[in-house]
């Protein structure tokens, strides 16, 4: 029996091949980049560090599959131009408050807390150019409210 070294080449690939295709698909992608984002609330100026999610697919994933989020972090989608928008927490592991936010920069609405792994639909109630995602109890901790201001180069500001 003689040993066939282009096949076993060509089989050591495909094997190759496979373990890559499943390793992709076991660990969630991370958004691209990481960017300052600041809020101006009754309180002062709160400085984030966000990761943007401008892909469908950074969109989509979001911070499903993820165990923790750090205080002063955060995720922002940019769902331009601004439209009607919705979210959910299909496989997130941790709770959420969710931003809302005009094309202006100013906060539409904030879904506070929101039910790790539900289904259940979270509206904007209103046109939105971008959503930032941050732990829960944020809002709250802040003072984070709905007429405050982000700036962000998406949003024309900084």
């Amino acid at each position: 029996m003689k040993f066939d070294r282009k096949a076993a080449w060509s089989l050591v690939r495909g094997l190759l091949a496979v373990i890559l295709v499943f390793a992709a698909c076991a660990v969630p992608m991370r958004a691209a980049s990481f960017q300052p984002l600041e809020i101006a609330t009754r309180n002062g100026v709160q400085v984030f560090s966000v990761e943007m999610a401008t892909t469908e697919e950074e969109k989509t994933t979001g911070l499903m599959y993820r165990k923790e989020l750090a205080d002063g972090k955060g995720m922002l989608f940019d769902f331009s131009p601004e439209q009607e928008v919705t979210m959910w927490m299909k496989n997130t592991y941790i709770s959420l408050d969710m931003i809302f936010i005009a094309a202006d920069g100013r906060i539409l609405r904030i879904a506070e807390n929101t039910e790790p792994l539900s289904t259940k639909i979270i509206p904007s109630r209103g046109l939105a150019r971008a959503v930032l995602e941050v732990p829960a109890g944020t809002a709250q901790k802040y003072g984070i409210r709905p007429g405050d201001r982000v700036a962000h180069p998406l949003f024309g500001a900084k």
